[in-house]
């Protein structure tokens, strides 16, 4: 079983290549590559490799399927005893990634 567990915008997320996963809004058009460097922890059929905070040489290939925004939050403030109310809704940018390969940058 291979997967890593990477760094994305702040995040911490278990990936495995061939699957597909929604990130906070990464700039770019559909059909482009990025890649991951900040690689936590890596596991090849038995190895794991720990990173010290990062494992420097493996790096990460994901290309960007599509952009979408997740399901709507509804925010709804209320000041007691001033009869003020606000209702907002808000819906995050995501992008979807798909997974492509890790690969040894040595």
């Amino acid at each position: 079983m291979l997967y890593a567990i990477i760094e994305a915008d702040g995040k911490q997320m278990w990936i495995e290549p061939g699957k597909y996963y929604d990130v906070n809004y990464i700039p770019g058009e559909p059909g482009d590559y990025i890649q991951f460097n900040k690689v936590l922890v890596l596991r090849q059929e038995n190895d794991i490799y720990v990173g010290k905070p990062c494992i420097q040489s493996i790096i990460i290939k994901a290309k960007i399927l599509k952009h979408l925004k997740s399901k709507k939050i509804t925010v709804f403030k209320i000041k007691p005893k001033k009869n003020s109310r606000k209702k907002q809704g808000h819906r995050q940018k995501l992008t979807r990634l798909l997974i492509e390969e890790f690969y040894n940058q040595i």
